[in-house]
C-alpha cells in the first residue's frame, strides 16, 4: 500500500511507446541508452526519471498510479519494471523527493502495534508533505518530530495505512497480501533465483587461461588445442602482459593471436574442491573419482564466501552435473560460517588529523585490578597512543599478529588450541596474548603429565575399582561421548577442548590407589587422542611415549564405554513444599516406593516434618523428591 510510483527501464516497450509523441522523453531514453549499465555503475550514478503520462491501477485499491521511465531500472532484471515503496527503500525515496512524488509511510516499528496510528498526509510539494499524526493511546512513546521518515525505515514491523492488512506484523502481512491476490487472480508467490554477474578484471598472467583464438578480421574461434598452459619461462616486470610480450604463446599460424588475458582467479575457485578429487587427471576436467566423493562433506568458510563464492561454486556445480561430469546436485552438504578474528586497534593521528595505525604488539599498557585500561603508550618512544576499539584483525588497521613471531615463540600447536579454544567457531574470536599464554601452559601441563606417568613407570592392568576411580572413569567415558558429539554433530571445538581440560583438572586430583596407573594411562591416552584434531604435533610425540613404537595416526576414534557410563547410585533433590532442604543418594533402580522411604528417612525430612504426616510425595524420576506437608 505504500506504492506511490511505478519505474520502468528505458527500454521497456511502455515507454518507447510512450516516446514516439514526447521528444523529451525519447531524448532521455537515448540518455539511458548511452550510460552504464553494471550494478556497480547504476549504485553510484545519479538517479534520473520522466513521466510516460500514463498509470498504472493498484491491484489491490484500484488507484492510479504514475509511470517513470528511470535510469536505475534494467530491462534484463525482472520484468524490467519495479513498484517503488518510497517511505522504506532508499533508492525509491530520493528519487520520489526530486521528482515530488507523494511518500507514504505504511510500516512502522513492532513495539508501536498497540498503539492506534492514523496517518494522512497534506498535499504538495515534498517540502510540506508531512506526516499528520493522530494518536489514541500513551502518545509519550511516539515520536512527535516525523522527520524520521526523511531517513525512511527499512526494516520489518507492523503495517498501517494498509487497508485490511493494517496491524498485521510483516510476516503476517506478506502471506496474508499474497493470498489475497492469489484469491482474486492478481497475482501469485514465486521464487526468484538471482546470480550477479561477475567482474572479470584483466589478469596479466597468473589466471585460468581463456581458450579463444582471435581471427585477422576480429572473428572469434574456440581453441581447438587443449588445454591451453600458461608458459613458464614468463617475464613478469610490471609494465603490462607479460604474455602480449611472448609471440611463442600468443601468435598462431594465419595471423590468429591466442587469447592473452586470462580469467579472474575466481574461475578456478569454484570449481576448485571438485578437481581436488581427481587433481592428476590429466584428460578431463574430472574422472570418476570426483563422482565417488562428491559432494564434499563439510566447508568451512568466512561469511564472506557465502554471499560470492558458495554461490558461483554451486552455479558450476550444477553446469558440471548437467554436462554428466557429477551425478550430485548440490557441491556442499553441510556449511560452517567462521567467525572472524578480531583483535586492538591503536593509532596515533599526524599534523592533517590522518590516523597512522599502531600494531599492538608494538603497544604498551596499563590496566587496572578490574582490567580496564588506564593509559597506553608506544613502546619505541614512549609516547601515548589511542585505542581505537577492537576491529576485524586487517592491514588497514595494522592489527594483525604475525604467526610465524607467534609459532617462534609458542609452537603451532599452542596457536592452534587458543583459537579452537577461545570461542566458538561460528563467532568472532578476540585475540588475546594471556589467552595464547595459558593455551600454552595447558600443553605443558599434559606434557608433564605424561612424562611423569611415563617416568613413574606407565600403567597396568588393573581389578576392581574403588568408588572414587569408577566415578573419574565414567567421567573419562562421558568426555568421549560429548568431545565425539562437539567434533562431529554440534562443531564446538571450543566446549570439546574445556571438556578435555576438566578430564585433566579431575585427573590431577586422583587418590594414588592400586587402580589408580593403569586408570592414568586410559586417561592419558584418551586425552591425547581427543587432542589430536587440534594440535597434532604435541599429541603425535605423547603417543609415541604413552605407546612406544605405535603411531597416533594409526589408531581407531576412542569410544564411550556404556559399562563405565553405567551408573550405580544416582543422587536426588529432597524438598519440603518446593523448598531445596538436602538431597540423597539412592540405586539407579530403585523404585518409586524405596525413593520415596529414603527421602522420608532422610534427616533433612525427618527434620522439617518433626514426626508429622506429609500429604503427598512427589517423586521426579532422576531429578528431586518433593515432600507436601
Amino acid at each position: 500500500m505504500g506504492v506511490t510510483y511505478v519505474a520502468v527501464a528505458a527500454e521497456h516497450p511502455l515507454a518507447r511507446r510512450a516516446a514516439e509523441d514526447q521528444p523529451a522523453l525519447a531524448a532521455f531514453i537515448d540518455e539511458c541508452r548511452k550510460g552504464g549499465t553494471s550494478e556497480a555503475e547504476i549504485e553510484t550514478m545519479e538517479k534520473k526519471g520522466h513521466p510516460l503520462g500514463l498509470n498504472a491501477l493498484h491491484p489491490v485499491t484500484g488507484e492510479a498510479v504514475p509511470i517513470f521511465a528511470a535510469n536505475f531500472v534494467l530491462m534484463g532484471y525482472g520484468t524490467g519494471a519495479v513498484m517503488a515503496v518510497p517511505a522504506h527503500d532508499e533508492r525509491d525515496f530520493h528519487f520520489a523527493h526530486k521528482y515530488g512524488i507523494p511518500i507514504r509511510p505504511v510500516i512502522v516499528p513492532e513495539d508501536w502495534k498497540e498503539l492506534a496510528l492514523e496517518l494522512r498526509f497534506a498535499a504538495g510539494t515534498p517540502a510540506e508533505n508531512r506526516p499528520v499524526v493522530a494518536v489514541s493511546g500513551d502518545a509519550s512513546r511516539v515520536p512527535l518530530d516525523w522527520s524520521h521518515w526523511d531517513e525512511r525505515f527499512e526494516q520489518k514491523g507492523v503495517l498501517i495505512n494498509s487497508g485490511p492488512f493494517s496491524a498485521l506484523s510483516s510476516a503476517e502481512a506478506f502471506e496474508s497480501i499474497a493470498g489475497w491476490l492469489t484469491e482474486h487472480e492478481k497475482g501469485r508467490k514465486r521464487v526468484n533465483f538471482r546470480l550477479r554477474d561477475w567482474g572479470v578484471s584483466r589478469q596479466r598472467y597468473w589466471g585460468c587461461p581463456i581458450p579463444v583464438v582471435n581471427g585477422p578480421d576480429g572473428d572469434l574461434r574456440p581453441e581447438t588445442d587443449l588445454p591451453v598452459r600458461l608458459p613458464e619461462n614468463v617475464v613478469v616486470d610490471g609494465s603490462g602482459s607479460p604474455l602480449k610480450k611472448m609471440p611463442s604463446f600468443s601468435d598462431l599460424p594465419g595471423g590468429e593471436i591466442r587469447e592473452t588475458d586470462t580469467f579472474d582467479t575466481f574461475f578456478e575457485s569454484s570449481w576448485y574442491y571438485a578437481r581436488y578429487c581427481s587433481a592428476d587427471c590429466d584428460t578431463a576436467m574430472l574422472d570418476e573419482r570426483a563422482r565417488y566423493w562428491l559432494p564434499v562433506d563439510q566447508y568451512v568458510g568466512g561469511i564472506e564466501h557465502a554471499i560470492l563464492h558458495l554461490l558461483y561454486a554451486r552455479f558450476f556445480h550444477k553446469l558440471m552435473r548437467d554436462e554428466g561430469l557429477l551425478d550430485c546436485d548440490e557441491p556442499f552438504a553441510r556449511l560452517l560460517t567462521q567467525g572472524m578474528v578480531v583483535a586492538e586497534t591503536w593509532y596515533r593521528e599526524d599534523a592533517d588529523g590522518r590516523k597512522q595505525w599502531i600494531n599492538p604488539a608494538e603497544v604498551q599498557t596499563e590496566r587496572d585490578e578490574k582490567g580496564r585500561l588506564v593509559r597506553a603508550w608506544l613502546a619505541a618512544d614512549g609516547l601515548p597512543v589511542t585505542f581505537g576499539g577492537i576491529e576485524k584483525m586487517s592491514k588497514s588497521k595494522n592489527n594483525g599478529v604475525d604467526p610465524q613471531a607467534l609459532i617462534d615463540s609458542y609452537g603451532a600447536d599452542t596457536a592452534r588450541l587458543f583459537m579452537m579454544f577461545a570461542a566458538p567457531p561460528d563467532l568472532q574470536l578476540e585475540w588475546s596474548d594471556a589467552g595464547v599464554e595459558g593455551a600454552h601452559r595447558f600443553l605443558k601441563r599434559l606434557w608433564k603429565a605424561v612424562f611423569e606417568h611415563v617416568e613413574a613407570g606407565g600403567g597396568k592392568a588393573a581389578g576392581e575399582l574403588s568408588a572414587p576411580l569408577k566415578e573419574f572413569r565414567r567421567m573419562l567415558h562421558q568426555t568421549i561421548a560429548k568431545v565425539t558429539d562437539d567434533y562431529g554433530r554440534r562443531k564446538q571445538f571450543n566446549t570439546a577442548v574445556a571438556a578435555v581440560m576438566e578430564l585433566m583438572n579431575a585427573l590431577g586430583r586422583l587418590p594414588e590407589e592400586a587402580g589408580t596407573p593403569a586408570l592414568r594411562q586410559e586417561a592419558l591416552e584418551t586425552a591425547t587422542l581427543l587432542l589430536s584434531p587440534i594440535v597434532p604435533h604435541i599429541c603425535e610425540a605423547l603417543w609415541a611415549e604413552l605407546r612406544p613404537g605405535t603411531k597416533l595416526l594409526d589408531q581407531a576414534w576412542p569410544k564411550a564405554d556404556e559399562s563405565a557410563l553405567a551408573v550405580d547410585e544416582i543422587e536426588l533433590v529432597v524438598q519440603i513444599n518446593g523448598k531445596l532442604r538436602g538431597s540423597i543418594r539412592v540405586p539407579a533402580g530403585a523404585d518409586k516406593a524405596a525413593i520415596e522411604a529414603a527421602a522420608l528417612a532422610s534427616e533433612a525430612a525427618q527434620k522439617q516434618l518433626d514426626g508429622a504426616t506429609p500429604k503427598k510425595i512427589i517423586v521426579v524420576p532422576g531429578r528431586l523428591v518433593n515432600i507436601v506437608t
